[in-house]
């Protein structure tokens, strides 16, 4: 009996190959965010869209007995409020982890399978500080000036103005090496004004950071973080998402929740693919433990691959 040709396996040691893009759009919030590290992108949704988030912000915010929380330390915001966990809370912030020019500048900037960083509200309330300038992936400690582990949008359900808190940032700032810190007069940054409708964009090396709210109305908005498929993800959507709800929530989004190994096999879990290893986390709830489980996870009772 003739035995099928095996292909060799290879293991891909560089990034794919990028185009550039031939839409005259993509390309100059392309080419801003290459010069300055962050763009604002205006009217990429309605504002009813915004009123309609705002209003489901409210109810969330609102329907525990024990009411709104401010931040836990300063860097959050004592008076900042942050919901987190989007994801397993509602389905009507779906829509913007996928905004069209967010993921075409995403396309560009990170490599395919990236991944949600992280996804919450961020509502800044009268009174509240100008939070510490940083930038998001200073966790990862690789010398500067790099290439960017993940980037960022704020997306304004309000408008941003110089008096409500609108997001800082030192332009160019993506570019600057290892050491080099902003002035703290923060007299090098510039206020990212702009009306309800807009997101803006950023790079993970862009320095930034909330700013002051002198004004008398919060400032509401949300942050999606995105991050490179091999880099670990800020809060861990795997667990803080219910993986019953998995078939309500977009395709596109569930895979950047870490449930597509990044290839060739980052993100296996017991030689299977990552929603098979959740799913058998469920069984496992519902089961005494196993302290002598099978040895290949990954075969059903006939020997057959379960990836």
């Amino acid at each position: 009996m003739a035995t099928a040709e095996r292909k060799p396996y290879r293991v891909m040691v560089t990034g794919p190959a990028k185009i550039r893009p031939t839409d005259p759009q993509a390309l100059r919030d392309i080419e801003h965010v290459e010069k300055h590290g962050y763009v604002i992108l205006e009217d990429v949704f309605s504002i009813a869209e915004a009123e309609e988030a705002k209003a489901e912000i409210e109810r969330l915010r609102t329907k525990d007995a024990s009411g709104p929380k401010g931040g836990r330390n300063e860097f959050e915001g004592w008076r900042t409020e942050r919901i987190y966990g989007l994801l397993d809370k509602s389905r009507l912030f779906d829509k913007f982890v996928l905004l069209e020019r967010v993921c075409a500048l995403n396309d560009w900037f990170l490599d395919p399978g990236y991944m949600i960083n992280s996804f919450h509200t961020i509502q800044i309330n009268p009174g509240e500080d100008p939070q510490e300038l940083h930038h998001d992936d200073a966790y990862c400690y690789i010398p500067r000036p790099r290439p960017p582990l993940g980037t960022a949008i704020i997306v304004a359900l309000d408008s941003f103005t110089t008096t409500n808190g609108a997001t800082e940032i030192i332009p160019g700032s993506h570019l600057w090496p290892t050491g080099q810190y902003p002035a703290p007069s923060r007299s090098q940054t510039i206020s990212a004004t702009c009306p309800a409708g807009s997101v803006v964009y950023f790079l993970g090396t862009t320095w930034h950071g909330g700013g002051k709210n002198t004004s008398l109305n919060p400032r509401v908005s949300l942050t999606v973080q995105y991050c490179q498929p091999y880099i670990r993800p800020t809060e861990n959507q795997i667990l803080a998402v219910d993986p019953r709800k998995l078939d309500k929530i977009p395709k596109s989004i569930v895979q950047m929740m870490g449930y597509s190994p990044h290839a060739p096999f980052i993100g296996y879990v017991d030689g299977m693919g990552p929603r098979r290893g959740i799913m058998r986390l469920m069984e496992w709830a519902r089961k005494d433990v196993d302290f002598d489980p099978p040895t290949f996870a990954d075969r059903d009772e006939g020997g057959k691959s379960k990836l």
